[in-house]
């Protein structure tokens, strides 16, 4: 099994390939195609404006690929849930919460953990994919998106209600919302992705 540093250098070493082939070839210059290609896929997404915003700047290295617009989205997702997992852990560990806060707080970062573990391994299917496996592994891609979602959106429920007011429920709540849309987000280019197969 791949570890995410894997996933991550192989992700990157993938963009950058692209890129230096786009640009001996000349085709740099044609990311205004590949701007539009992000634009129109993302408005089929649940949050277009999110979606455009955070993978337009890779439009180089995406171009016109399908495949490697739901890798960006995956990556982009993890990248948010890893750093909204790592703040959640810091304000569990603040001073001043009820005890409900606590637990919910507690619960909320074993869940984004969770979806961490989840995208990373979504991101390792796609990229076992081949035109033999390929419903399989998407599905299995697929599969593990959604449950990442799932725990996202459960971290959410533990702060829902009147008796969870105030700070804590805010900053939780803005930034597991972001994760959730970006992940939300993912998923629909995967969606996409499979069904142009």
């Amino acid at each position: 099994m791949m570890t995410w540093r894997a996933i991550s250098a192989l992700a990157t070493l993938t963009a950058a390939l692209i890129f230096s082939g786009c640009e001996s070839r000349g085709v740099a210059g044609g990311s205004k195609q590949s701007t539009e290609f992000i634009r129109t896929s993302c408005s089929a997404t649940a949050y277009p404006s999110l979606c455009y915003t955070s993978l337009s700047a890779h439009a180089a290295a995406i171009q016109q690929n399908p495949k490697l617009l739901a890798n960006a989205a995956l990556s982009a997702s993890l990248d948010t849930a890893a750093s909204a997992s790592a703040d959640m852990a810091k304000l569990s560990r603040a001073a001043g919460m009820t005890h409900r806060e606590v637990g919910a707080m507690r619960d909320c970062v074993e869940e984004l953990a969770d979806s961490v573990d989840q995208i990373k391994k979504s991101m390792a299917e796609m990229e076992r994919i081949t035109p033999s496996n390929f419903e399989a592994v998407i599905s299995d891609a697929q599969t593990w998106v959604s449950a990442a979602l799932t725990d996202e959106d459960t971290c959410m429920d533990g702060f829902a209600g009147k008796t969870m007011a105030g700070g804590v429920k805010t900053a939780v709540r803005g930034k597991v919302v972001n994760v959730a849309h970006m992940t939300s987000n993912a998923l629909s280019l995967i969606n996409n992705y499979a069904t142009l197969h």
